[in-house]
């Protein structure tokens, strides 16, 4: 490839993805779609390596704004301060697979409109920093929607061992990532390396659901 900016066409980037992964490995994924509820920590990150992966869609929510806090663990850039977290993300989506299909709803979830947001949405990882959002999400999910699979992440604050950082399967249409223990209430700060590693096992796990692999 010659140097300077190279933009691959859509063929092109679909080759490629289809040499890695394989051909029928790379049409499931082609296929398939996640929603990903809070683009923080652990959202931003999942969105980035499900894109790099090929994926066919992503849903991204939040009502937030890119701040300071955020650059030393999340994954957007200082040109993105004081920008929605859905339009920085899907401008990070496009540098990486403009031909990702990206639709975003910078709106807050709430009981009110988690049904109609997450209406077409099968595969949902929840990705929110307080307790109280995830476990709003993730109740009502198993309650109103029994076809909805949830990959929800919980514990990965401090300065841990890695080897803490796992997944387990709690129902049967809920996974949990984390140590499942550490929490910033408890003052523990929250850091890029473990953020990003709990996030690492929410993406590998919404990989796996779309090919059809459900234990962990």
């Amino acid at each position: 490839m010659k140097e300077g900016h190279h933009i691959l066409s859509k063929s092109e980037m679909e080759a490629v993805l289809a040499e890695r992964h394989t051909l029928p490995i790379y049409r499931k994924l082609k296929r398939s779609g996640a929603a990903i509820a809070g683009l923080g920590g652990l959202g931003s990150h999942v969105a980035v390596m499900l894109a790099r992966t090929g994926i066919g869609s992503l849903h991204l929510i939040d009502f937030d704004r890119v701040e300071p806090s955020n650059l030393h663990r999340q994954a957007y850039k200082m040109k993105h301060l004081g920008r929605y977290k859905t339009d920085a993300l899907r401008e990070e989506i496009s540098d990486i697979n403009p031909y990702i299909s990206v639709r975003t709803d910078t709106v807050k979830l709430t009981p009110d409109n988690i049904g109609s947001l997450l209406a077409d949405d099968r595969i949902i990882c929840e990705a929110f920093d307080r307790a109280e959002n995830k476990a709003m999400l993730v109740n009502y999910l198993l309650e109103h929607r029994p076809d909805a699979v949830i990959v929800s992440g919980s514990g990965m604050a401090g300065f841990g061992s890695s080897n803490t950082i796992h997944t387990k399967k709690r129902m049967k249409n809920l996974y949990l990532c984390g140590d499942g223990t550490s929490d910033t209430a408890s003052g523990i700060s929250l850091t890029a390396p473990r953020v990003t590693l709990c996030a690492a096992h929410q993406a590998n796990m919404i990989l796996r659901l779309i090919l059809g692999e459900t234990d962990v």
